[in-house]
């Protein structure tokens, strides 16, 4: 159990909650683990399957405290509502942002400089353990070009201008990821980036753990109370979460990226995972798919000091304090989104 932001999120998988006067009660295995007073609280996300009493999610839709389930794994499930929910006040402040070209472009500058920020020390962290397996001038020379980016990023106040700044950035981070592949690269090479189909094994995984992440961002912001499919960098397109694309990309280079790249690098996954199509697709084997999803939940377990809040979290958490943070954003409680900067 954590307590952040005012929200209190319960990651004990069979953990219980129950309303006990003006407390909430965390019960498992028929022990109380924790209780918490209901007036603190703006938000309960729950990892559990084992639910809570109705008196608890009544109470928590009286007092407009949002009260959302997801499963242990991060599978958004359902949210508490009553008759009136201060949501929608949220919602159609996320809706205007979204139709207004420079709000969306303000709300949107925060991801791409922590994408191109987190591209950037993930280079150096390369830098940093492997400085004699690689070539650092390359990589230092393309850190120098992502540091030089985030100054007008942070700036830019038109959408297309602010995408021409990620599609540099982009650019230059991809030039070097082949660099950052250090074991067995007659399998595992990055030549460039391959979508549907994926065209070569880095590709595959990339695109797998892509989908991992973007459905763990859009858990994340349906369990606060926002649209996933209302984006503002990623503009409306049906079936498509577009605001969850938002949210991930600052979590591609250090969440995504870093984790397929320890695959290959630490020997988890090998060559043979993966089945060659004759038109060039490449798929993962049932075994390479259980080893990553394995290696994706203990990753998530990981903890990690949040750069903002400076308290220490598990990864797995870190798209939902980003979403508390973006909502809180909109709200007007802060005058900037912060987005996740990895170091």
């Amino acid at each position: 159990m954590r307590h952040l932001l005012n929200t209190l999120f319960v990651t004990t998988d069979n953990a219980y909650l129950s309303l006990d006067g003006e407390n909430v009660v965390v019960n498992c295995d028929k022990q109380i683990i924790g209780r918490f007073p209901l007036h603190t609280l703006s938000g309960i996300i729950s990892f559990s399957y084992a639910g809570a009493s109705p008196a608890l999610m009544g109470a928590c839709a009286e007092r407009e405290v949002s009260l959302a389930f997801c499963t242990p794994r991060g599978k958004f499930l359902a949210r508490a509502c009553g008759e009136s929910n201060g949501n929608i006040l949220l919602r159609r402040t996320q809706y205007r942002v979204a139709d207004d070209p420079t709000q969306s472009c303000r709300a949107a500058r925060g991801s791409i400089f922590g994408k191109l920020y987190n591209a950037r020390w993930s280079i150096e962290r390369t830098r940093r353990d492997h400085k004699l397996r690689v070539d650092d001038e390359k990589l230092q020379a393309a850190s120098e070009r992502l540091k030089g980016l985030l100054p007008a990023v942070s700036a830019e106040t038109s959408m297309e201008s602010l995408r021409g700044l990620e599609g540099t950035g982009a650019t230059v981070y991809f030039s070097v990821l082949d660099d950052m592949i250090l074991s067995r690269k007659e399998d595992f090479y990055f030549h460039g980036r391959s979508r549907r189909p994926p065209l070569d094994r880095m590709n595959a995984l990339l695109s797998f753990t892509y989908t991992l992440l973007a459905h763990d961002c859009a858990s994340a912001l349906e369990a606060v109370g926002l649209d996933s499919y209302a984006g503002f960098l990623h503009r409306d397109r049906p079936g498509r979460a577009s605001l969850a694309l938002d949210l991930m990309e600052e979590l591609r280079p250090c969440m995504a990226d870093r984790f397929v790249l320890t695959l290959i690098n630490n020997r988890m996954i090998s060559g043979n995972d993966f089945e060659m199509r004759e038109s060039g697709c490449v798929l993962m084997s049932d075994e390479a798919r259980r080893t990553l999803l394995k290696n994706w939940q203990q990753k998530k377990q990981e903890t990690i000091k949040h750069p903002f809040l400076g308290e220490k979290i598990p990864w797995g958490l870190v798209p939902y304090i980003q979403a508390l943070l973006l909502s809180r954003y909109l709200r007007g409680d802060l005058d900037e989104y912060p987005p996740f900067l990895w170091k």
